[in-house]
């Protein structure tokens, strides 16, 4: 049987849970599969992707790679085709690019009761921001307000509202924060706001779920002094589930055997 390999690539990864989580739910399948991580950045992209060979089955991405692969990508799913983000690539006759990181925020969400969104804020406006945008426009709000330390970022997020139907601002960080029932931090993991500025969004943000996880508790998970202050892992775990099984099946909504044993010994590992 030709063996089968896999890999998350991003830039830093050494901090990167997937090749657990991944190994944990392969045990589970009985799949002969390793799973492991490599630190690419986006100037080494082209050259590590054309150096696989065919037994290389598929690739999850991170930081920053996600848009760039979606530029390689010869066919998009739709949350991927929307944000211009792809964190999957399921690589057969051509590499077949997914999004899965906009269903592990909702799935996340969903795990705390966060469903019924209205008015949303969003800090970050890179490749996760416009994930988050998607997923929250999928739980219903209808409202979005995007802070970034470059406003002019998100103009590609204010078009992704448009093409929802979903009203999309963008403003600074420090600027006056209206009452949100939901802020996402899409923020790179070890980011800080300054005091005034993170107690100001905390105080008007309604629960925060802040993407990063490692390290936990994140700088604005610790000055936030609203609700509850809920950590990326969620998004982790279900984003791979996902994955698996897109790498299963080649459909990220066609479920796994036995997938709730899958899940626990995944969630075991985070």
């Amino acid at each position: 049987m030709t063996p089968r390999h896999l890999a998350v690539w991003g830039d830093p990864i050494a901090h990167s849970k997937s090749p657990r989580l991944h190994a944990a739910a392969y045990d589970v399948l009985g799949l002969d599969w390793d799973y492991t991580r490599r630190q690419v950045d986006e100037g080494g992209f082209g050259d590590a992707l054309a150096s696989l060979d065919g037994s290389w089955l598929g690739l999850s991405l991170t930081m920053p790679l996600k848009e760039r692969a979606h530029r390689v990508a010869a066919t998009l799913d739709g949350h991927a085709e929307l944000t211009g983000a792809v964190n999957t690539l399921l690589l057969t006759d051509v590499a077949q690019g997914f999004n899965t990181d906009v269903g592990g925020i909702i799935d996340a969400l969903g795990e705390h009761d966060l469903v019924d969104l209205e008015r949303v804020r969003v800090l970050g406006a890179g490749a996760t921001a416009a994930s988050a945008v998607v997923a929250c426009v999928e739980l219903g709000a209808r409202s979005i307000e995007v802070r970034a330390r470059r406003p002019e970022r998100a103009a590609v997020l204010i078009a992704l509202g448009q093409r929802l139907g979903v009203d999309v601002t963008a403003d600074a960080f420090a600027a006056d924060a209206d009452q949100v029932d939901l802020t996402v931090a899409t923020l790179p993991s070890g980011s800080a706001l300054d005091d005034v500025t993170a107690a100001r969004l905390s105080e008007r943000g309604g629960a925060l779920f802040d993407v990063a996880y490692s390290p936990w508790p994140s700088a604005l998970a610790t000055a936030w002094t609203g609700e509850q202050a809920i950590s990326g892992e969620g998004m982790l775990l279900w984003q791979a589930v996902r994955q698996i099984r897109i790498f299963m099946h080649g459909d990220p909504t066609v479920t796994l055997p036995d997938e709730d044993a899958v899940v626990a010994a995944m969630r075991a590992v985070l």
